[in-house]
């Protein structure tokens, strides 16, 4: 049974069979899902469906492209959908200097607060991070983001940064990137990763994983993500122990029984 740890139900491209698409992701094993917050709105979004599904689990946060928008009480709205007992998470948050949709400096700062809410609120942070491995190590050591853990999702960088976030106790989280061509550093850092700090997602609508590339991705194709890590660990791994472990290790990070 699958655990996707980063979903955009939300997303307007499920709005003609969203109900089908969960139903298609349990009938093929994902077990659990989580949707994911990237700004008020969505954070909403999220907390809403996972009270209406009992195989959904939300966070709640903000983006980095979004922080410029933070408003006067969005934090404390924050607040308040965090505690809903399906809040599992805070994020997704962290830095992107990749696109700069929102400036650098407001992006630290705002990542600074966010990781400050998610240790009062004590609940797990989901890093967003590129082309910004050093300030996004940096402050999470400054802020002590360590008291309350979380992972590195879609995990896409180089080995230092796998090592300096499994020094910091972090898990990183695949996604279908693992299964393109041109992939291959990838797959090395998760072959070398220790499968206890391993999770699995499909980022869904975006990064579609072969052979499902050029269609819009949903929760179900994140058995292809683990099948790639099983043939990554092969022979030594089977599917069955990825399901298991990379389950396993969700359920621990975000406290669900």
């Amino acid at each position: 049974m699958f655990f996707d740890t980063h979903t955009h139900l939300d997303d307007a491209r499920y709005n003609d069979d969203r109900e089908a698409i969960i139903t298609r992701a349990l009938e093929t094993g994902v077990q659990t899902l989580m949707t994911i917050g990237c700004d008020l709105a969505t954070s909403k979004a999220a907390v809403a469906l996972a009270d209406q599904y009992p195989c959904v689990y939300a966070s709640v946060g903000v983006h980095p492209h979004e922080v410029k928008h933070i408003g006067d009480g969005w934090y404390d709205e924050l607040r308040r959908l965090a505690r809903n007992k399906k809040v599992v998470a805070y994020g997704e948050i962290g830095l992107d200097y990749h696109y700069n949709h929102s400036p650098p400096k407001v992006q630290r700062d705002r990542f600074r607060e966010q990781i400050h809410l998610a240790r009062e609120l004590k609940l797990p942070v989901i890093i967003h991070t590129r082309e910004a491995q050093e300030d996004t190590i940096a402050i999470l050591k400054e802020e002590k983001a360590s008291d309350v853990g979380g992972v590195f999702h879609c995990f896409s960088g180089d080995a230092w940064l796998a090592k300096d976030a499994l020094d910091l106790g972090f898990y990183l989280s695949f996604s279908g990137i693992l299964t393109f061509h041109n992939a291959t550093m990838l797959r090395e850092i998760a072959k070398s990763t220790p499968l206890d700090r391993v999770l699995i997602e499909t980022d869904c609508p975006y990064l579609t994983p072969a052979p499902f590339r050029g269609k819009r991705n949903e929760p179900a194709y994140v058995a292809q993500v683990a099948r790639q890590l099983g043939t990554i660990h092969a022979p030594d791994v089977s599917l069955e122990q990825i399901a298991r472990v990379t389950t396993d290790n969700a359920k621990r990070l975000f406290k669900i029984a």
